[in-house]
Parts: C-alpha cells; structure tokens; sequence
C-alpha cells in the first residue's frame, strides 16, 4: 500500500472520528440541557447501550461519508473552481447527514423501541419536515462539511502536515535541519513549450507534474514547490531511509512516466523525460509571509541542488548527485560514475559530482 493510499485511509479515519465525537458531544449536551422526556421519546433514553449504538452506527456512516468526500467527490469536482466545488461537494454531503439522520431514527425505533418500521415511516416524513430539530441539524451538519473540506483543501495546497506545522507555530522560529534536497524538472521544456503552444504546453505540464508528484509523495517526499515545469522536494534524512526513498522515487517516477506514454503520445505527442539534481545538508526552514504564510527552505543546500541540476543540461547526464549525497547513500544496486571536480556557478570551489545511471 503506498503512502499516498495510507494517507488517504487515515484521513477517512480521522473524519470519520472527529464527525462522531462532535456529534455524540452535541447530542449529551442537549440530552441533559433540554431534560429529554423519557416518556414522550424512550429511545433517546441515557444508557451506555443507547449511546454506543448511537455513536457505532453515526461512525460507520460517517466512514462511508468520509470516503465520500475524500474519494469519489475529489475526482467528480477535480477541474471545477472552488467555490462550485464546495457547494456540490455541501449539497451531496448534506444529503447523506440527512440519511444518516434517517437511519438513526428507523433504527431506535427497531431495535428499542421494538417497532416494525412500517407503523413509523408515514408520520416520519411528516413530522421531520416540521421540526426545527431537523433544520438545526442539517444546518450543524452543513458547518461541519463546510469546515472539514476548507480544511482538507488548505492542507492539500501546503502539502501534507505543512499547514499544521505553520498552525502550530512550529517553525516561528527558523530551524535547521538536515535533508535530503532533489529539485526535478523537464527535459526540452521550451522546445516542447513552442511544438504545443501556451494552452496545450500548460495542460502537458499540469500532467506531467502530477505523475511526477505521486511518484515522490509516494516514496516520503515533501513537495516544497512548483516553479514553472520544476518539483522542489526534499527528505529529513533522520527519518528512516530517506536517501533510499529519494532514489527509489527517482525510479518511480521513471515508471510511471513510462507507464502513461501511451496518454502522452496521444495527448500531446510528445513523451516526458526529466532531469534532477540531489544533495544533501543544512537547510533552515521557517515561516515566512504576511497576509499568505509558508514555509520557506534557504541555504547553501538549496542552491547547490539547484546547481546540480542545472549541471544536467551541460554535462548531458540525468540525474546528478552530490558527493555528499553519495557518501550517506547505499549505491549498490545503482551505476553511479564519478565526474570528478566540477565548477558550479555561483560555488566557490569545484564539487566532486557523480551521475546515476539507470
């Protein structure tokens, strides 16, 4: 299972979790707030069995909503503005809250109240539609859909854990730490650009990067920016294999460019290849912004990959690591010809350099 699926489960996960605990923390306040007449509604009696029905069924639904909205509406709403996705993305959710309210109610009256369905179902429709209980719950449900696809959607634009860092404040404070830094573009970007034309070239682009993208998120990587056709990534090198992980994602990325040739041929005529450039050292991150915050990565790490990987052009090689990078890595399995002393510009004195091939 790869990363970009895990985190796809654990954000269900944690949905679906945080949906059932907001919900049954609303219910208990307004049980012991309006005094519920045991007598007039018996099966919204307190007890343990009550509430964990209550709150096992509200979980399975909401997994099933969950999944909704972070599968199925993500593809269905993937090249609309935001603001019609969020209205199409609030009308389907508010239509499962209102079958989720729905089950609930059939449930109590089966399982406690000990009532066949049919008996109820008539005065239901009825009654539910003229109560201010069912308003003030779609309405409850609307601002949790609301607040949880804003969330989702800030988080998907700083990348993974990136807007809980700058929440959290975790790097007011600029920090150094140690990483693994691949900057990774296209190769003949303009000659490409001029074959396509600006709309076309834009769209072969967006395609490109994205395939490029799962390939590095799947292997741990954390996608810092996009310049132009360019994927800034990097990897903490004290997580476990993470200079293992930046090459693996160099293959992968190899793969799955190779997987949909196919797709590109027929699209644009034209098959992607890419270069890069790797080193590894000191970067020190911190927030950065007024009005837009981020994250910003700075040092001479930065500039040395970003050097290396404009050393791809001009030695005529692929992919370009750093001696640095190569005394930290396990090169086994990988050709990896040293180029000897190269002069970088902008870099003082020349660098021992090696190109991976594969």
């Amino acid at each position: 299972m790869g990363v970009i699926s895990k985190y796809r489960i654990k954000q269900v996960l944690v949905i679906a979790l945080l949906w059932t605990i907001i919900d049954t923390g609303i219910y208990l306040y307004k049980f012991y707030n309006d005094h519920i007449d045991e007598t007039v509604r018996p099966y919204d009696m307190h007890s343990w069995v009550v509430l964990l029905l209550r709150s096992g069924l509200i979980f399975c639904i909401c997994l099933l909503m969950a999944y909704l909205l972070t599968y199925q509406l993500k593809h269905l709403v993937r090249n609309l503005p935001l603001w019609l996705s969020l209205v199409i993305k609030s009308i389907i959710m508010v239509a499962a809250a209102f079958l989720l309210n729905y089950i609930l109610h059939f449930t109590y009256i089966w399982l406690i109240e000990k009532e066949p369905l049919t008996t109820e179902l008539g005065q239901s429709y009825y009654k539910i539609f003229q109560t201010s209980l069912f308003v003030s719950q779609m309405i409850r449900w609307l601002i949790i859909f609301l607040i949880t696809i804003l969330i989702i959607e800030v988080n998907e634009k700083y990348s993974p854990g990136v807007f809980f860092d700058i929440l959290a404040g975790r790097y007011l404070t600029p920090k150094n730490e140690k990483r693994t830094v691949m900057f990774i573009d296209l190769v003949d970007s303009t000659a490409i650009a001029e074959q396509l034309g600006h709309k076309k070239y834009f769209r072969f682009i967006r395609d490109f990067i994205y395939f490029i993208s799962v390939a590095l998120l799947e292997n741990d990587g954390q996608i810092y920016q996009y310049v132009g056709d360019e994927v800034v990534v990097s990897w903490t090198v004290k997580k476990p294999n993470a200079n293992r992980k930046c090459l693996q994602a160099l293959l992968d990325c190899k793969r799955i460019l190779q997987r949909n040739k196919n797709y590109f041929k027929k699209q644009y005529g034209v098959i992607p290849e890419f270069r890069a450039g790797i080193h590894t050292g000191e970067v020190t991150i911190g927030e950065i912004g007024v009005i837009k915050k981020d994250l910003a990565m700075s040092g001479d790490t930065m500039n040395t990959a970003a050097r290396l990987r404009s050393a791809t052009s001009e030695l005529n090689e692929k992919v370009i690591i750093s001696k640095d990078f190569a005394a930290q890595t396990n090169l086994k399995n990988w050709n990896a010809v040293n180029l000897g002393q190269i002069d970088l510009k902008g870099k003082e004195s020349a660098m021992e350099l090696f190109a991976l091939k594969f």
